[in-house]
Formats: C-alpha cells, structure tokens, sequence
C-alpha cells in the first residue's frame, strides 16, 4: 500500500487497485465482474469458469491486509444479470462470507445484476461518504470529491527502454487538489482503456490536471495525462 492525498485526506491505494480511507475503515474497489468468464463459456468461448474465485480471493486479501470494515464496490460487480445464477459452490461461499464479514455496499453499474437480497449487503444507485461522491460513472461537471470507476483506466508508457501497461487509478485535480478519481477493474478477467483516452479526459472535467497514479515499488507513481491550457 502506498500513501495518497486525496480530497483533503489521507488514502492508501494497493497494488491491487483497491483504495483504502483509514479514517472510515474502508475499502473501495471497481469493476469485480464476477462470473465473466463462465458468461463467455456460455456464448461458446470456453474459458475456465474460476475467475470469481480468483477475484473474491483478492478481495478477501485486502480486507484482511487493511482491516477494512465495509467495502464499497463501485459498479459493475457482476458480469451480466445471470451472473449470480451461474456462479459455482465454492465462488458463492467466499461471495457469502465476505458479504457477511463485513458492512458491504454494491453501487449499481451499467453491468450490475438485480441483487436486493439482505443476505449480501446493500444496493444503491450512488452514495455519498463523508463528503465523498460514489458512483459508478464519473459525472462530467461534478465539483464534488468523486470515486468512480467504469472506465478501467490502464497505462501505458515506455520507462528505460521498457514498456509498461499497468492498471492505473486516474486523479483530477482543481485549484484545491486532488478532488476526482476513477478506480483501476479490481476483476482478475478484465481488460481496460488507455487512461488519457478522451473520454476518460471528458468524464474528469472541470479539472486542471489529470494525472495516472499506481503503486510501484513501495511508493506512489504518477504520469501526467492531460494539463489545461493557460
């Protein structure tokens, strides 16, 4: 986990993508679709149906390293709305303990299955936390904090002659800081978009500055993708 300063506070964003806000005891993360893999297999592209095992794994990880006591999941959570239907023994066990460890939130994505059943946590459209918008889409024209995700930002940039394509948070700032930020897909079977693409660019506006931001060895790194003009 790495530092961050974020809409007047400190975060610590992980490698994995997740972000965690100590002074809530919480973890966010985006972009899980779970059982995409046994959606494809469904539609006659044979995959190995255990990429929600995969990613509930990693999720049960970060809350065990942070100590997290809710968990937002920013939209997206399931692949399609059979999603839950579909999911195999094992995957829906880990699904029922997480959900029952911990105070759990799932914001509706435009992937999302109906899932309003107490059993696994609460569902919203959006929500704000401590002074900080969740939602699942960045709002162009929101003057808010804002956590989003839906995007799945990836860098991609050459350092010393390597070339490197990461999972990225995406961070806009105004004249006070850090105030907007798109969550890297948490999902072990997801691919993403080039994080200065324009409509990721759009999304953030108003903004001053955007920049890409991941956790690279032991500290936070970040790429500037778009500046305003003067």
């Amino acid at each position: 986990m790495v530092p961050l300063s974020f809409a007047g506070e400190d975060w610590l964003l992980m490698r994995s993508g997740a972000l965690f806000r100590p002074r809530q005891k919480c973890l966010l993360v985006s972009d899980l679709h779970l059982e995409k893999a046994s959606y494809f297999a469904s539609h006659g592209q044979m995959l190995p149906p255990y990429d929600s095992r995969e990613t509930l794994a990693r999720v049960a990880d970060a809350i065990r390293e942070t100590g997290a006591r809710r968990v937002y999941c920013l939209g997206d959570s399931f692949h399609d709305d059979q999603a839950l239907s579909r999911m195999e023994p094992y995957a829906a066990g880990m699904l029922a303990s997480l959900t029952r460890s911990t105070d759990w939130v799932w914001i509706a994505g435009n992937h999302d299955a109906d899932c309003n059943s107490s059993d696994l946590g609460t569902v919203v459209e959006e929500v704000e936390d401590a002074g900080v918008v969740l939602r699942h889409r960045a709002l162009p024209g929101e003057t808010r904090p804002e956590l989003s995700g839906h995007f799945h930002p990836r860098l991609r940039v050459t350092v010393r002659d390597r070339r490197i394509r990461r999972a990225c948070a995406v961070i806009a700032a105004g004249g006070n800081g850090p105030m907007r930020m798109i969550l890297p897909s948490f999902g072990a079977l997801t691919g993403g978009m080039d994080a200065g693409d324009p409509a990721i660019v759009e999304a953030m506006q108003p903004a001053r500055t955007i920049d890409a931001a991941l956790a690279a060895g032991g500290r936070l790194a970040t790429f500037p993708l778009w500046r305003a003009t003067a």
